[in-house]
């Protein structure tokens, strides 16, 4: 597998907790009122794992690695985007958990912003994906040798050791089946 097929297989777990954030943005539409318990939820994952996970191995692996090969000027613009993004989404999420808590004690106008970021990350967070995957990952590939994408590989399994890979796997399975959500014959797998 190469290194970008580790990030990809991130963004399928990822993807599913934006659409229960858009599915969130119905419900609260339909019934009037925000399920705090989700928004907490959706909030740490996007934090621990979206960020802390997924950003920290693109930006202290794979970026760092990317930074001292001699880029074009076009992959080095996408990827500078790409750093600049993620402090969108940070600051984002934060927003979504500053609208939560504005929700809990009771002021004017906080459900509506938590419509409002929600709605802004759902948007925001597949073009993110869609850059990193169908503009960015397999041209960056190409500046890396066997041995550098293989040590990548390990870096990147050293980096989640650190980490609670499998507690973010069981968080979006328990709010899809806390929700409803159907996933048959579907698989956080990709190919690369």
């Amino acid at each position: 597998m190469l290194p970008i097929g580790y990030l990809m297989i991130e963004h399928r777990l990822i993807d599913r907790m934006i659409d229960m954030m858009k599915d969130e943005m119905d419900r609260i539409g339909q019934y009037g009122r925000v399920d705090t318990v989700f928004i907490e939820a959706a909030v740490y994952f996007t934090h621990s794992y979206t960020d802390v996970c997924h950003h920290g191995k693109e930006e202290a692996i794979y970026f760092k690695a990317l930074d001292s090969k001699p880029l074009s000027a076009e992959h080095r613009k996408i990827m500078n985007d790409l750093i600049q993004e993620h402090v969108f989404v940070r600051k984002t999420v934060d927003d979504i958990e500053h609208a939560k808590d504005s929700y809990v004690r009771g002021e004017k106008d906080s459900m509506a912003n938590v419509i409002s970021a929600l709605n802004i990350i759902t948007i925001f967070y597949p073009q993110h994906l869609e850059k990193e995957e169908k503009h960015f990952f397999y041209p960056s590939m190409e500046y890396f040798t066997k041995e550098e994408k293989d040590r990548m590989l390990v870096d990147f399994a050293e980096f989640d050791g650190k980490l609670f890979h499998a507690e973010h796997q069981k968080i979006i399975e328990d709010l899809e089946k806390k929700r409803g959500v159907s996933r048959s014959g579907s698989s956080t797998e990709a190919k690369a």
